[in-house]
């Protein structure tokens, strides 16, 4: 539906920031459903993941992109790219910055980038939760004297805490226009990528540090059973034989694991009943091969 209220706003919003300062948090909060993959993990966010927040008088898209980091391996390089083009391509940029951590060479790397560009810039102070109200405005003060903002925001992403003074700040920068996507629409990506992304966050949360990242889950087929169930298969990717074992866990128990704390997530997404086929398969050193990474949607 096209809307053609004068009143009625909408607009693209870029969520960046350092990996881990709780920017797939703040859409998730912000949508109100879950759609972008959280973990406690770095560098999760692979993909940009355009998601939908329909209200009364706007519509904003935001664009919740990789974190910005130092790229160690093709993938990474996608990473990356991925989020800095978005930059001049929304009408809004919000930089998220974790309140418990100290300004760094990440958050310096972003505000040079930052400096090329003359999208509005809002500053997002998050997890002020986990800090004593008086260390938020030196925190903000950090940043405030290196360039001027359009607006400082400080919020808790996770607690939902100020998140309405955010939207209002944003809807200020957003220009009288259509509502894009159908109002029960709350993101663009394909069923299967938001499944496989279901479960690979099951993966990072149940296993060791040296797995996350040779992690890839590629969802190969979704069919709907004679009983209105689905049935739905996906393969989990690592990088070597041993990285293998781990992942399935003694006795098979932490794929087990994975596929039932999944399950709930797929279910409650789609709203029926699943039966999710999980199997674990090597592709040798696939962060580095561009062809693998084309095949599981990194172009």
């Amino acid at each position: 539906m096209n809307v053609t209220n004068k009143e009625f706003k909408s607009g693209f919003v870029s969520v960046i920031g350092r990996p881990n300062v709780g920017k797939s948090t703040l859409v998730n909060s912000m949508i109100g459903q879950k759609v972008a993959i959280m973990s406690d993990k770095p560098q999760t966010t692979r993909n940009k993941i355009l998601c939908v927040l329909s209200l009364d008088d706007a519509q904003i898209l935001f664009i919740d992109t990789p974190g910005i980091h130092k790229p160690k391996h093709k993938l990474g390089e996608y990473m990356v790219r991925t989020a800095e083009a978005t930059l001049r391509e929304v009408d809004v940029v919000l930089f998220v910055v974790d309140a418990t951590m100290k300004k760094g060479p990440g958050e310096e790397y972003i505000m040079e980038r930052l400096a090329q560009i003359t999208t509005p810039v809002i500053l997002v102070v998050n997890k002020i939760d986990c800090v004593p109200k008086a260390a938020v405005l030196p925190i903000i003060e950090q940043y405030t004297k290196i360039r001027e903002f359009a607006a400082v925001v400080p919020i808790s992403a996770l607690e939902k805490t100020n998140l309405s003074g955010l939207l209002d700040e944003l809807k200020k920068y957003l220009e009288p226009g259509p509502q894009y996507y159908p109002s029960d629409m709350i993101t663009d990506q394909p069923e299967r990528l938001v499944i496989a992304e279901m479960i690979r966050e099951k993966v990072l949360h149940n296993t060791r540090e040296e797995i996350p990242h040779a992690i890839a889950v590629e969802v190969e087929e979704i069919t709907k059973r004679s009983n209105e169930d689905l049935y739905v298969r996906a393969v989990i990717y690592v990088e070597r034989d041993s990285q293998k074992g781990i992942v399935i866990g003694a006795g098979g128990q932490l794929l087990k694991d994975v596929g039932r704390l999944a399950r709930e997530d797929i279910q409650n997404l789609l709203g029926s009943k699943i039966y999710l086929d999980l199997w674990v398969k090597v592709k040798k050193d696939w962060r580095n091969r561009e062809g693998i990474l084309k095949s599981f949607g990194y172009e």
